[in-house]
């Protein structure tokens, strides 16, 4: 019905107010997006249960992989994201949010992946050097 009434007016998905794009939620934009989030739910899955991959390294970079689409799938059509909504408010604050996810998941990687060699010194991994 709502793309009834936006095809009487002669407007498609987006509308212009004071230069600003605004993105109309529609049934079939929210169907669209359901089916793309579970076929990107799906296919992970089925790769995990079947056991497609003899090593996990190669299936565990595509189920990134997906999960990253999938983001991208649920930020353009459930929240409605682009590079014009708030006047690129949004995609800027997307991209701050990314930056300190990334600074700080490499950071606590790199402090773990360190911790044995910074904890444990080379006289204490033989026991016979214990008090």
């Amino acid at each position: 019905m709502s793309e009834h009434i936006e095809a009487q007016h002669g407007h498609d998905e987006h509308d212009e107010h004071d230069g600003v794009s605004q993105v109309h939620a529609t049934l079939k934009g929210y169907l669209r997006g359901f089916m793309l989030a579970a076929i990107l739910t799906i296919i992970p899955f089925s790769l995990v249960m079947t056991g497609a991959f003899a090593k996990s390294g190669p299936a565990d970079a595509l189920i990134l992989f997906l999960a990253a689409i999938q983001i991208v799938v649920h930020m353009v059509y459930f929240l409605h994201m682009n590079t014009k909504s708030e006047g690129g408010w949004n995609m800027l604050a997307l991209v701050f949010t990314i930056v300190l996810v990334v600074i700080t998941l490499s950071g606590s990687i790199w402090i773990m992946f360190h911790l044995n060699d910074n904890m444990m010194p080379a006289a204490m991994q033989d026991p016979r050097n214990l008090p």
